[in-house]
């Protein structure tokens, strides 16, 4: 039996009496829908009707889209929903994670690059306030995968970085803000990420640590978020294996994700850690999940090991019916659904949506937009970018540049992502305002125009490269990839002993293992518009630079450092 009067639901009688109420008015079909939160594509109430409220949904995520649309969507959901919905959205960084025109504050890594706590607790509180105006309950956050491997292609910047006792406490603070904000938080991905040097989206990924290192680690963390009161933790498509041998009692052959393995889900964190709250899966079309075994296995198996909530689908009628046909093989027993929908209504009530139902409110009016990229909002989302731009190197003694004596600027911008274009030009502009020349490299142009070193000499004054490669879902790596014709790699850093060079990430922070040549390096961990600007304002010189390094930039290399 779930203690819904215990942490972290701290249910009164009264709610109570509202799960066990709605509990006993459901239907088999609708119980077993409660079980899914599926991501949403469309704003139609066609799709709506017969797509997604047909299958009794317990709650929803939709990516980020316009303010007012994403809340009319939102509202339409919950008055056509007979159980009120669990509407979730991923607001890691910012509002911006479910509207567009939401205040972008910045990547996690950027806030821990700030070592101040007052930013993380910011974080929380601006991401939950203008997630609930367009209608959220539920954040996708905080991260508290730990980066310990450089190599690892999605955990980077959306973490707190490699420190463990600074990744508890920025945590704790972006759940207090989220608290104020009467937003549940789901702690993810359990039972840590960033160990290893592959994404969960493609394949399973392994925490290799032994015991005794996780406890004093990821384990730490977790509970920290457990006796802080968090109402629900993200489960990963990541394998645990000395942990899962342990509680089995036997070596595994393959690799279990922690999504299917009760050693992980019962055994390590509701027994060990004594969570009380509602498991979710992450995302279940990733092949970390669809590897491990057939899919109509595989989707009761979840909820039979011990998650109360299945994330997204492959297709959603399709796992729907895989779910029922589990319970009706036994597969999931009457005593874990009715687990899993206590932990559900559990958390619904614990957030007062039945109560708010009543008063008509589970979705703000219109005017609460207005809080979206308010003055407020964008002045902190300056500061944190002022405290977190971080000078990992600058041995040869360049900046301040100026345009006096760097006045012939060649820009370039690294990654291919719909970013770019923004990002080249607002930096290329704020550049031509200094009074800088700028040339922005064009490979069209180097495919017939290769300058010898002469050539190159007399053009340029200073070579600035802004890397933009960002942590994007299903990549082996986030690496710098070079564009070469005829083994002539013309935007190679060839010329860093010819003319002065400098490199701004605005993503991933490990960049110098592959341009360790550039003298000149700078992390801003995220590419909002925030950063470039006071990026300008820390090279120009008027103001320093204050960011400390979250992560080793070096990536245990010397030689980088030089």
């Amino acid at each position: 039996m779930v203690n819904l009067k215990a942490a972290p639901f701290y249910l009164q009688d009264e709610d109570i009496q509202w799960v066990e109420q709605t509990k006993k008015q459901m239907t088999l079909d609708e119980k077993i829908g409660q079980l899914f939160c599926p991501i949403g594509y469309s704003s139609e109430p066609d799709y709506l009707d017969h797509f997604i409220l047909a299958h009794h949904i317990g709650g929803i995520l939709y990516r980020c889209g316009e303010a007012s649309e994403m809340q009319q969507t939102h509202r339409y959901l919950q008055e056509h929903s007979r159980i009120p919905l669990l509407i979730a959205a991923n607001l890691e960084a910012g509002g911006n994670g479910i509207a567009e025109n939401g205040t972008y504050f910045g990547k996690q890594m950027q806030i821990a690059a700030t070592d101040n706590d007052e930013q993380a607790y910011r974080l929380g509180k601006i991401s939950c306030s203008e997630g609930g105006a367009v209608g959220c309950n539920w954040a996708f956050a905080p991260v508290v995968d730990i980066d310990y491997n450089w190599r690892n292609p999605i955990t980077n910047v959306r973490t707190y970085g490699n420190d463990p006792e600074r990744v508890l406490r920025m945590a704790k603070e972006f759940k207090r803000g989220a608290d104020e904000e009467q937003m549940a938080v789901a702690v993810k991905h359990f039972p840590g990420d960033g160990m290893d040097e592959v994404d969960q989206h493609i394949l399973t990924s392994v925490n290799s640590m032994s015991r005794k290192e996780w406890d004093a680690t990821y384990g730490k963390i977790y509970q920290g978020m457990i006796d802080d009161g968090s109402l629900s933790i993200m489960v990963g498509h990541i394998a645990l294996p000395d942990y899962q041998e342990f509680y089995s009692g036997k070596k595994e052959e393959r690799l279990i994700p922690a999504t299917l393995s009760k050693e992980l889900l019962q055994n390590l964190l509701r027994e060990k850690l004594g969570f009380n709250g509602l498991i979710c899966t992450d995302a279940t079309p990733m092949v970390g999940f669809c590897c491990a075994m057939k899919r109509e296995l595989a989707v009761p198996t979840a909820i039979a090991s011990g998650c109360d909530m299945f994330l997204f689908n492959k297709d959603l009628h399709e796992d729907y019916e895989f779910m029922k046909a589990g319970y009706e093989k036994g597969i999931i027993t009457d005593e874990r659904l009715e687990e899993a929908l206590d932990r559900i209504l559990g958390m619904k009530a614990a957030l007062g949506l039945h109560k708010k139902r009543e008063a008509g409110t589970l979705v703000p009016p219109q005017e609460a937009l207005e809080i979206l990229q308010c003055q407020e909002h964008i002045a902190m989302a300056q500061e944190c970018a002022d405290e977190a731009i971080t000078l990992v190197k600058d041995t040869q003694q360049l900046l301040p540049i100026s345009p006096e004596r760097h006045k012939r600027v060649l820009l370039e911008i690294l990654g291919d992502f719909p970013s770019n274009e923004h990002v080249l030009t607002y930096f290329k502009e704020k550049l031509e305002a200094e009074g800088f020349a700028v040339t922005v490299y064009e490979k069209e142009n180097f495919e017939t125009f290769k300058p010898d070193t002469r050539t190159f000499n007399a053009s340029y004054d200073l070579v600035i490269y802004l890397g933009n490669v960002e942590n994007a879902s299903n990549k082996t790596t986030n690496r710098i990839n070079w564009y070469t014709f005829w083994g002539n790699g013309n935007n190679v850093p060839w010329f860093v002993e010819e003319k002065p060079v400098m490199f701004i990430s605005l993503a991933n922070p490990y960049h110098l293992v592959d341009v360790p040549m550039i003298k000149t390096y700078i992390n801003g961990y995220s590419n909002s518009d925030y950063v470039l600007d006071q990026t300008i304002e820390k090279i120009m010189g008027r103001s320093p630079f204050k960011g400390v390094n979250p992560i080793d930039p070096f990536c245990g290399k010397e030689y980088l450092t030089y």
